[in-house]
């Protein structure tokens, strides 16, 4: 009892939202972790020869590590950001096709986990979904604190984490994947923006086009985070007000250009990235409104489900415009149809692409707001996910990518 005490009173003198961002964080970690060795388990029992790329990936996986609590959390792009972590800065650089700040954070954490630079990835993708729990209970206080009369907003921050973490695919925020990162930074661009720190946004921001290349296009959504905050006024005054508040947002384009510019560096091609992806995965910008109707009518059934999973995160959005406001809105509008702009190939990462899409969770959570749907919506999200979770621990189904 005497320990127990102690305990509580530990705790009690940790800020909040603290304790609950991490009893999130451990808690998820824990199911998914259990699920994931036991479905594996099952796995096992199962008398089939795996696809060469799946034996493959079991035999990198096992180079990780031999536990598959740990192991589990490594798939398809995991390696190759490995492969990035390690490549020599000394000599040329010929891998453009993915941008460089995740692999680049573990090189220097990489040293003090033995040289481990896998583990070191892990690590960072964790560390960023707490900071994603931490900054989306931020914001869910503030932006849904009027759900529930009366109430100082927790209860609304809280209710935004738990659907963010029961999103379809929210078990990819521990994967050793950019998910976790590139979120992390949007939702704190945005916490930091409702508090007019636009220096900081702009800072965040930069790292943010850095994580993934659909990052320099959320500027747009901040700069209409700007405009609310002047009441959408565009006078001579006005402009110049928020010219100079606003003005770190040149800071997110310029991260993207960064990258460009160690391309042209490396290659003499400031295209380089392009090149690559054009070259090693078909990857053409194209209209994301046609690739949408392709996958929807001329695709076969797996890829056309995945693309029916995006037309329902655009519904929801647009349910919830009202409530989302322009920002958020068009936030995550554009987290869709950027992605789809990369033509078919998207479609087989697509699920994966829509995590993104952070204002689907804060409709739910306003949805949510009435106890009876609250529980209904949280059983139905946690039974898809689970389905999911082990569809992608299936991996030679190449579901979810």
């Amino acid at each position: 009892m005497v320990g127990t005490g102690r305990v509580g009173r530990l705790l009690a003198r940790v800020p909040a939202p603290w304790p609950y961002v991490l009893a999130v964080f451990v808690g998820t970690k824990v199911a998914l972790s259990l699920v994931g060795v036991l479905a594996l388990a099952a796995f096992d029992e199962v008398p089939w020869a795996p696809p060469p790329d799946e034996a493959l990936m079991r035999q990198q996986q096992r180079d990780v590590s031999p536990h598959r609590w740990l192991s589990l959390w490594f798939a398809w792009d995991s390696f190759l950001y490995d492969h990035l972590a390690r490549l020599p800065l000394d000599e040329p650089w010929r891998d453009f096709g993915f941008p460089l700040l995740y692999p680049f954070l573990a090189r220097p954490l990489a040293p003090l986990l033995g040289d481990d630079t896998a583990l070191a990835l892990l690590v960072v993708a964790n560390a960023a979904l707490i900071g994603v729990l931490y900054y989306a209970h931020q914001l869910g206080e503030r932006l849904l604190a009027g759900d529930t009369p009366g109430a100082a907003g927790a209860g609304a921050g809280r209710r935004f984490v738990r659907y963010l973490v029961l999103l379809p695919t929210a078990f990819l925020f521990h994967a050793a994947l950019t998910e976790s990162l590139f979120l992390c930074l949007a939702l704190a661009t945005f916490h930091y923006a409702e508090r007019r720190r636009w220096l900081l946004v702009g800072a965040v921001g930069f790292f943010l086009a850095l994580s993934r290349s659909v990052g320099f296009f959320v500027v747009l959504p901040l700069a209409l985070v700007l405009f609310r905050q002047g009441g959408y006024r565009f006078g001579p005054r006005a402009l110049s007000g928020y010219l100079r508040a606003g003005w770190p947002l040149l800071l997110i384009p310029a991260g993207w250009l960064t990258f460009m510019a160690f391309c042209f560096w490396q290659s003499g091609d400031w295209f380089a990235y392009k090149r690559t992806q054009e070259e090693g995965w078909n990857i053409r910008v194209q209209n994301p409104l046609g690739v949408l109707w392709h996958g929807l009518t001329g695709t076969p059934p797996r890829d056309a489900l995945r693309v029916w999973l995006a037309v329902v995160v655009l519904a929801v959005l647009v349910a919830g415009a009202r409530r989302l406001g322009l920002p958020y809105l068009v936030y995550g509008v554009m987290m869709v149809l950027v992605p789809l702009s990369m033509g078919p190939p998207v479609y087989k990462s697509l699920l994966r692409y829509l995590l993104a899409v952070f204002p689907v969770a804060l409709v739910l959570a306003h949805w949510a707001r009435r106890p009876g749907v609250d529980v209904w919506s949280t059983a139905l999200l946690a039974l898809l996910q689970g389905a999911l979770f082990v569809t992608w621990l299936a991996y030679w189904t190449h579901f979810i990518i």
